[in-house]
């Protein structure tokens, strides 16, 4: 488990979905306004649902999802920890508001805008760091359970799945929810809330 400190977060993504994405950016707004700090990982859909009995057109997603982790988890062990949040942020960018599709084209742009050799690439088909990302995915499912899925995000050390949001809060609102998470948080016996949801997310 990474070092507890005070307003601390440790967030742990994939870059595909839309849910951790949406909750990425409001931690950045949390940032702004509460003065936290935050600690990126990579955690893996692909990895999570590895074995599962899963609808033909999540199956096909989920297959076609290791590139962008892998590379991520590739830039992180060759090139250091200060590229994981960068290339999150250029992936999700074409994944989530330009509507990217193609993993090559996602991943070839990112590594472009954050300055990474292109080559890095390569390593979207190969298993040669999974060692690793099966390392970091486990160390975020393993404090919540495998009946989740993205975000994990600990609060001050106590993690949960989630929360899970349809739009991103700003400013104050985003730094009330922070307020409220961590009361949850801080109390020792507190495991879940959830209801049905309704809409979809929205990124805007």
């Amino acid at each position: 488990m990474p070092e507890q400190t005070a307003n601390k977060a440790d967030f742990w993504f994939d870059p595909v979905c839309p849910f951790a994405w949406i909750t990425s950016r409001w931690i950045g707004e949390v940032e702004q306004v509460r003065g936290i700090e935050t600690e990126w990982h990579v955690m893996s859909l692909s990895v999570l649902n590895e074995g599962r009995d899963l609808p033909d057109e999540y199956r096909t997603m989920m297959d076609d999802s290791w590139g962008p982790v892998r590379v991520i988890i590739a830039a992180q062990e060759l090139h250091g920890d200060s590229y994981v949040k960068p290339l999150y942020d250029a992936m999700g960018e074409q994944i989530h508001h330009e509507g990217n599709k193609d993993r090559a084209s996602v991943i070839q742009k990112a590594l472009a805008e954050v300055g990474l050799p292109a080559d890095l690439a390569r390593f979207a088909g190969s298993d040669e760091y999974d060692a690793k990302l099966r390392e970091s995915h486990e160390a975020g499912i393993s404090l919540v359970g495998q009946d989740v899925g993205t975000p994990v995000v600990a609060f001050n050390g106590t993690a949960f799945f989630g929360p899970v949001l349809t739009r991103i809060p700003r400013g104050e609102v985003a730094g009330k929810l922070w307020d409220a998470t961590v009361t949850l948080a801080d109390y020792p016996h507190f495991f879940e809330l959830k209801r049905s949801r309704s809409e979809s997310p929205e990124f805007s």
